[in-house]
């Protein structure tokens, strides 16, 4: 029997998404399914999921699993920024719920030719979606070093972006870079992880780059807002993240669709006519119990923030 990601906060992503309501769940980031698995096995048959993932092996894997419920569930190829595009594909207008977990899973971790890991030597790949055409080595060499510094300083919050650069091209001028081996060697002679910790010195580096690939940020910013027309009123949207500049855009989509009005403040009366569309229900993000993350370490960094829909 297969192996399988070890899905976060099942239970707290159950319990906050609107299970009553009989219609479709979309989970955006289908990954080894197994938050879609807990979801119908802890549902009644109405509830159907739509799922879906950039990732044509994870659709195999989850396939597989969840074919107890075949009936129940539409597996879809695909980005979660053209979630909008697929459900219309699909002939799914409205929705009852909205999962997005974001981050990369377990098997894209431990599988070195994926080139995701800085444990595990592999090609300098780290394409959730392997019929895309660039990957980590192709920026190494196709991008300038201010772009290069630019992803590895926004991206991955490295305040050594420019050392990294430096490193990586002195490395260029004697040969092309194209493991994941070669890489996080480079990044650890310019750059010293903190005394007793555990974090690899390049994995803020090797974070920036897969974000960049794989356009991560702007596909959630483009999931967010395109959501809106999808979700039935009361519907819900959770969303896990495992980085705060992934939390942060959650966190500052759902305060201002929850605000509504955008106008600036010594603005005597609202002329922008934007409504609220979300109510936020978790002020605090919900984070993995003390049992979940001695059970599952890698869930530690992982919060959750839930907000319902509102029309008003």
């Amino acid at each position: 029997m297969p192996t399988y990601h070890e899905s976060v906060m099942k239970k707290e992503v159950l319990h906050y998404l609107n299970i009553h309501m009989e219609g479709v769940i979309v989970d955006g980031t289908l990954g080894d399914g197994g938050h879609t698995e807990f979801i119908l096995k802890n549902t009644a048959p109405e509830i159907r999921v739509f799922a879906i993932d950039r990732d044509k092996s994870a659709i195999e894997r989850a396939g597989e699993r969840l074919s107890p419920f075949r009936d129940r569930i539409t597996l879809a190829h695909g980005n979660l920024g053209n979630l909008k595009n697929l459900a219309a594909q699909n002939g799914i207008s409205r929705i009852v719920g909205l999962l997005m977990d974001l981050g990369v899973s377990s098997p894209q971790l431990d599988t070195p030719g994926r080139g995701f890991s800085i444990k595990h030597d592999g090609p300098l790949d780290m394409r959730m979606d392997s019929s895309q055409k660039f990957s980590a080595a192709d920026l190494l060499e196709n991008l300038s070093d201010g772009e290069l510094a630019s992803i590895i300083k926004n991206f991955g919050e490295e305040r050594y972006a420019k050392r990294i650069v430096r490193a990586i091209r002195r490395e260029q001028a004697e040969r092309s870079i194209t493991t994941t081996g070669q890489l996080s060697r480079i990044v650890a002679r310019v750059v010293t992880s903190p005394r007793h910790s555990r974090i690899h010195p390049a994995t803020k580096t090797f974070q920036a780059l897969r974000i960049a690939v794989n356009d991560e940020l702007e596909q959630l910013k483009t999931a967010l807002s395109d959501m809106l027309g999808l979700l039935e009123s009361k519907a819900r949207v959770a969303v896990i993240s495992f980085h705060s500049l992934e939390d942060r855009i959650v966190k500052t989509f759902f305060r201002d669709e929850e605000k509504g009005c955008s106008c600036p403040p010594r603005m005597p009366i609202c002329v922008c006519g934007k409504t609220p569309t979300l109510k936020v229900l978790t002020r605090k993000p919900i984070v993995p119990s003390i049992e979940e993350v001695t059970h599952n370490p890698r869930s530690v960094s992982a919060k959750l923030r839930v907000a319902e829909r509102i029309y008003v």
